[in-house]
């Protein structure tokens, strides 16, 4: 019997401790949460409890499991206690990431909220903190994994001789993890280079997008059509591109007509007043309608219209073309390129009559300039 209560006393009561720290502590983050609202870190501490659990039942079974006095535990031993080390080191691992996670997460809210009207600094800081978080998470997971790898004792005398050998493996590992290492080291530098940021509306091979995420390996860019281009980082460092966002989201936009020489410009000019003074995506700043070029057959009119951001450009752009097409279809449609299919004009019957007697007293000229050179030539 005792058997029997042993394991169920020592495994229950271990659960039991661990499910009521786990509540407590959060009941009381959510005391204090309800108590400082302007405070985000309570309530992004909440989000720890089962990594808290995790490692504090693990750390109960740990101290105690031997004290069960089962046969399966005596038998294996030294396997459960190695299983339950390698567990609490892992669930450590998670608990200090999600703690990480939770203050440079509150820190960044805290800054956002003071800075909203600055949204390109926020933009920024955003970037930096979720790289952050992946650095931080990197060297908690190679620092987890290295101690789990050391409480196998043949692991020990491996790790002995690495250090020995460390310099001969560091350049080697260097050598071989090149591109990894550049583009590492390539997302620590837009980080905190400030080349791109999260949110920033950028041009990269001749696609328009979004960035979305920024990790210390990739950037991954959000088109127009939902599509996602990932890139490794060091393209950016590396490669020319076009930052929409960078210095402000302030846009012109340009719209090129290709009209007859008949089109009438300065009607054209009122209806695009019309127009964008109508329209939700003009800032108000300014807007203009110049003929910038001609050809043999129409002239080039370009309508400028200034937009608060990317988005906003693109939407004036088209209802600005759309709806100043149509005007010129319904009012003017003189002024639309066409191509002329008529027959050509003839020349008066007065001017052709002359030309050929022209022709007719040249060709006499030339006649008798010849008969003189062979009279000439003869004697």
């Amino acid at each position: 019997m005792e058997d029997v209560l042993r394991p169920l006393i020592v495994i229950g009561g271990s659960m039991a401790i661990t499910l009521f720290i786990g509540w407590a502590v959060d009941w009381l983050l959510r005391r204090v949460d309800a108590r400082h609202p302007e405070t985000p870190l309570w309530g992004h501490l909440r989000r720890c409890r089962l990594p808290l659990q995790v490692t504090v039942c693990t750390a109960l079974l740990s101290g105690s499991y031997d004290k069960t006095r089962a046969r399966v535990v005596q038998e294996h031993e030294s396997a459960i206690g190695q299983l339950l080390a390698l567990v609490l080191i892992a669930a450590t691992a998670w608990l200090m990431v999600r703690v990480s996670s939770a203050v440079v997460e509150s820190s960044y809210f805290r800054y956002a909220s003071s800075s909203a009207h600055d949204p390109a600094r926020v933009r920024r800081v955003r970037t930096q903190v979720t790289l952050i978080q992946r650095v931080v998470a990197a060297i908690v997971g190679v620092v987890a994994a290295s101690a789990m790898l050391l409480t196998f004792p043949t692991m020990r005398t491996v790790g002995t001789s690495m250090l020995a050998s460390a310099g001969i493996l560091g350049v080697v590992a260097g050598v071989a993890a090149q591109s990894t290492l550049g583009n590492l080291f390539a997302g620590l530098q837009i980080a905190f280079g400030d080349m791109v940021r999260i949110g920033d509306t950028v041009v990269v091979d001749g696609e328009w997008g979004t960035v979305e995420e920024i990790t210390l390996t990739f950037l991954s860019v959000r088109t127009w059509d939902e599509r996602r281009i990932t890139m490794p980082v060091s393209y950016f460092t590396n490669k020319p591109f076009e930052n929409w966002s960078r210095g402000g989201t302030q846009k012109v936009a340009t719209v090129f007509f290709h009209l007859d020489h008949t089109a009438p410009i300065e009607e054209m000019r009122e209806h695009l007043r019309e127009i964008v003074r109508k329209s939700p995506a003009w800032d108000g700043r300014d807007w203009n309608l110049v003929v910038t070029d001609t050809t043999p057959s129409t002239i080039v009119v370009r309508a400028l219209i200034t937009a608060r951001d990317p988005d906003d450009a693109w939407t004036v752009r088209c209802e600005v073309r759309e709806k100043m097409i149509t005007w010129l279809r319904d009012t003017h449609p003189y002024a639309l390129p066409r191509i002329a299919t008529a027959p050509a004009v003839q020349a008066p019957q007065s001017l052709l009559e002359s030309e050929r007697r022209r022709e007719r007293h040249d060709h006499f000229a030339r006649f008798e300039d010849g008969l003189r050179k062979d009279s000439s030539r003869s004697r």
